[in-house]
């Protein structure tokens, strides 16, 4: 007794369809298994989860949250708001719905138990961190363009009952409103200019849970984001280009996708667009530009 190494834990209680109360107990028991005294804080709202690792993270070595990809976005935004020298290292456990980092990650999915241990035995990995200028930070995607409100627009009781195939009803209801943008994309090594109907700054090798990266092509801890965008198809030749592929990810040979990689981006549309920030509304906006910030986090994995 007296021996057992701190650690605060903060769950989101409404993830992964209302399931984290019965995974906490799973959770928290391995954690005291293996020598840990978890402190337990609940978020009450969305985005409570930054303030909160602000205020209490400090006091700690390692912290873990539970939830879903937005619950750890929060969390890593509230980390950093604190000196790199003052940000514990991170374990996460993924109850959400799409859980797009976990899956990069290599982390059970819904599994509390399978996950603690993985935290248990893994390392901390150094993670980029994304930023948004004047909007904020965020863990691995910032979008525009077509399904880049499904996420945040997606019902939350549908959501609860459906899990990811919510996402992919909303999709469905979306198809009809797809539109093209006019933007110019300057990035490290050039500027790209044209008419596109999907762009998304990526730290990530999955995104939505339907648009998979190559893994020789994505290192979270380079210091650069993944840039795809997606041409607007003029014909059903290009549409099945972009199809192809995103679904074989064969970016080289689509005339439609472009794939670029880079530490800064700034993106200038000729009128506000909307943009969505790992899952949430990210605000709409006529110029943007994304700064990464390279190995900001130690994540368990």
């Amino acid at each position: 007794m007296g021996k057992e190494k701190p650690l605060l834990m903060l769950v989101n209680p409404a993830a992964g369809r209302s399931t984290s109360h019965a995974a906490l107990g799973s959770a928290v028991g391995t954690f005291c298994d293996a020598g840990y005294a978890p402190t337990v804080y609940f978020t009450t709202a969305p985005g409570a989860a930054v303030e909160m690792t602000e205020r209490l993270a400090p006091g700690y070595e390692r912290m873990v949250c539970l939830g879903g990809d937005g619950t750890l976005s929060d969390t890593i935004a509230g980390l950093m708001r604190l000196p790199a020298g003052r940000r514990p290292h991170l374990g996460y456990i993924p109850m959400g719905t799409a859980n797009d980092v976990a899956s990069t990650l290599g982390l059970p999915m819904r599994q509390p138990g399978r996950a603690v241990e993985k935290i248990l035995e893994g390392d901390g990995m150094p993670y980029d961190v994304g930023e948004m200028a004047g909007v904020g930070y965020f863990t691995y995607i910032a979008a525009f363009g077509a399904f880049t409100e499904v996420s945040y627009k997606t019902d939350q009781e549908l959501k609860k009952t459906l899990g990811h195939l919510a996402y992919v009803i909303e999709g469905i209801n979306s198809l009809g409103s797809i539109k093209s943008y006019h933007a110019r994309v300057e990035h490290d090594d050039g500027v790209l200019e044209g008419d596109f109907i999907y762009g998304a700054v990526s730290n990530s090798l999955s995104v939505g849970g339907m648009v998979k990266m190559k893994k020789d092509l994505v290192d979270l801890s380079d210091g650069k984001f993944e840039v795809l965008l997606v041409h607007n198809p003029v014909n059903p030749g290009d549409l099945n280009s972009i199809v192809g592929g995103l679904l074989y990810q064969d970016y080289d040979n689509s005339p439609c996708l472009t794939v670029v990689q880079s530490e800064t981006v700034r993106i200038t549309f000729d009128q506000e667009v909307p943009w969505t920030r790992d899952g949430e509304n990210g605000g709409s906006h006529r110029t943007l530009e994304l700064r990464c910030h390279p190995r900001a986090v130690e994540i368990f994995c």
